[in-house]
Formats: C-alpha cells, sequence, structure tokens
C-alpha cells in the first residue's frame, strides 16, 4: 500500500483519489505518522440485476386478469 506524505496527497489529490476508486488504497501520513487510510466505497455500488434468474419457478395462470373480480364486482355494487 503506498504511503505519501500530505503535501503530496494535497498536490495529487485527484490522481491519488482516482487510484483509490479504481481499487489502490493509499495512506496519507504527517511528519513520517500514518494518519489516514484512503479507500474506495463500496456501499455505492448497486449489484447488477439478474433479470431471468427464476425462469420456470413462477407459474402466472392464464387467468390472472380475471382473478378477484368477481369480489371487486360485489364490493362496488354494494
Amino acid at each position: 500500500m503506498q504511503i505519501v506524505n500530505i503535501h503530496e496527497a494535497k498536490t495529487h489529490l485527484s490522481r491519488l483519489v482516482e487510484r483509490a476508486a479504481q481499487g489502490e488504497p493509499f495512506v496519507i501520513a504527517k511528519a513520517g505518522r500514518q494518519l489516514v487510510k484512503v479507500v474506495a466505497l463500496q456501499s455505492d455500488v448497486v449489484p447488477p440485476r439478474r433479470t431471468g434468474f427464476m425462469a420456470g419457478q413462477i407459474a402466472v395462470p392464464d387467468n390472472f386478469d380475471q382473478m378477484g373480480s368477481s369480489d371487486m364486482a360485489q364490493l362496488f355494487s354494494a
């Protein structure tokens, strides 16, 4: 892991942050004392949607659009 002093980190912050975002964390030190570790955030990464992962496991009845229509008719006609 790369250790950079605080002056170098200020000078090259954009480049260092880009490298950290690509998976190369680094440590910022002051007077040889390690202060902070910079790593990429993983919480903002959205996993890709898995289209069709339940194919064949769910069946939709042919009368799906008619299900409960008599109950609904009773509720509105009362």
